[in-house]
This record gives C-alpha cells, structure tokens and sequence, in this order.
C-alpha cells in the first residue's frame, strides 16, 4: 500500500509540483492550502506525513504543528524557505520532525520523508522493558510511563529515548544520533538532536531547566544516567 503524505502549501505551484514529484515516486498525495484546511484532511485521512509550509495564510505553519502535536504523533516535515536558525528551531520545537529548505532537490525531500517513514515502525530491541529512574519504556509496545502513568512523545522522541536508554551511561554524539534516528548523516543537521532533547526533556524531566536523566556532556554529545 502507498504511504500517503499531506502537503500544506498556500503556494500552488509549489503545491502541484510536489504532488507530481510524489506521485511519480509512489506516494499517495492530499493537498491543502492553509493550515484549517490541513488539519480537517489529516482528521479525515489519517496520513502518514505531512508537509507544513511555515509561512501560511491565517493561522501559521508554527501554530499547525502545534495543533497536530496536540492529538497526533505523525511525522511532520517542514519546508520552508526560511532558513534562518531561528525559525529552523522554532518549527521542531513546535512539533515538527525533520525540514528541507526551499529550493531543494527532490531526492533530498524523498529521502527524508522515506526516513521518517522508516521511524513509524516501533523500536527492534529483544529488550521487552527499559527503566531508569521514574521513567519506564516498553520498546516493543510503544510506551512510555512517568510515575506509572503513560505520557505521550512522537515517534522521534521515542525512539532518541529508547536510543539513549540501550546505552545508559554512554555519551552518544550528535553525529551518532542523527544516523541512528534520522537515518542519514549528509542531509542532518545537529539542531534536530538539540531541539529533540529539549522537546524530550519536557516530558520525562522532574525539572527541564535542570535534567537529571538526559545529561549534556559539553563537547561531546548526550547521555541518559541510569
């Protein structure tokens, strides 16, 4: 079955190029000009990602990543044509997963989007059950419990979570983490793992501000404390 990706793009021409080039490579294309619209195609038909342009009509790109945090752990790309570090960072941290910056090539797009496909499937550990500190993680059913109860992370935070959890103890760089999670080293970007880990820390962490289960060790990279 073809994975179906949504593109909210105001621009049409962009809009139509990228269902062309999609299609041409198997996927199944909705489209939708601003973000209310986006948000009733994803409520209908469920995609396996979606493609957010950040600057939008009426509510922003920003705000629809947002939005969708709020129900969905789907896979959310962001092109923009906005490269500052700024903006960059503000789209992961309001949900999104992964960006491409306009122009780019269709074989850069492809091969991120085949990426986040790839981290929809859950963690292939023989590991049935991790835990360090208050934090429990089942890899293979998908679930996280703080205190006993389950909180929700997308599926990239998951997976960095279950990353750092099979080396407790073990600084991981950003490079290392950026192959194993994203699934490429060219095309990544160090600011994907930074903003991940904030994101993360929100969740798992008694105090975001100070963390005491996912550490930055300055110069080299991150590591959970068992």
């Amino acid at each position: 079955m073809a994975s179906r990706v949504l593109i909210v793009e105001d621009d049409e021409r962009i809009r139509s190029a990228l269902r062309l080039a999609l299609e041409d490579e198997g996927y199944e294309v909705a489209e939708a000009p601003d973000a209310e619209q986006g948000l009733e195609l994803h409520a209908h038909d469920g995609p396996d990602v979606v493609l957010v342009d950040l600057m939008l009509p009426g509510m922003s790109g920003f705000d629809l990543c947002r939005e969708l945090r709020r129900t969905s752990g789907v896979p959310i790309l962001v092109v923009t044509a906005r490269s500052d570090t700024h903006d960059i960072v503000a789209g992961l941290e309001a949900g999104a997963d992964d960006y491409v910056t306009k122009p780019f090539a269709v074989k850069e797009l492809t091969a991120r989007i085949r990426s986040l496909l790839r981290r929809t499937s859950t963690v292939s550990t023989p590991t049935e059950r991790l835990a360090f500190g208050n934090v429990e993680i089942r890899p293979r059913a998908g679930i996280v419990r703080r205190d006993g109860q389950e909180i929700a992370l997308t599926k990239t935070e998951f997976r960095l979570l279950c990353e750092l959890a099979l080396h407790p103890g073990i600084v991981l760089s950003r490079e290392q983490l950026l192959e194993r999670i994203w699934g490429y080293d060219y095309f990544g970007d160090a600011r994907l793992v930074d903003a991940h880990i904030r994101r993360l820390r929100t969740k798992i962490e008694a105090d975001p501000a100070e963390p005491a289960l996912v550490v930055t060790v300055r110069g080299l990279g991150y590591k959970l404390v068992p």
